[in-house]
């Protein structure tokens, strides 16, 4: 039995899944964003929103930025794994 070649077919025929895991941390990351932004305007005002981002308090708004940020590092290693290898899908 050829293990190696069992294994490539069983690596060819798997999903790509970071792509979409970047795009979802992006979107829930702007429902985030904008949840906060009507709410806390709303009652509070826009400069206590934006005080929220340079605080040294950890809050919803940086957990926004640091979505972000995964959602963008698992687009591009979801892109450079499909060009990389464009015919094992």
């Amino acid at each position: 039995m050829d293990f190696d070649k069992i294994d490539r077919k069983i690596r060819n025929r798997r999903k790509e899944w970071m792509f979409p895991l970047g795009i979802l941390f992006i979107v829930m990351a702007l429902i985030i964003f904008f949840r906060n932004l009507i709410v806390i305007t709303t009652e509070l005002g826009i400069e206590f929103f934006i005080n929220n981002f340079t605080n040294s308090a950890i809050t919803n708004e940086k957990f926004v930025i640091v979505m972000t940020i995964i959602g963008i590092v698992l687009i591009y290693f979801g892109k450079v794994k499909r060009k990389k290898h464009p015919d094992d899908i």
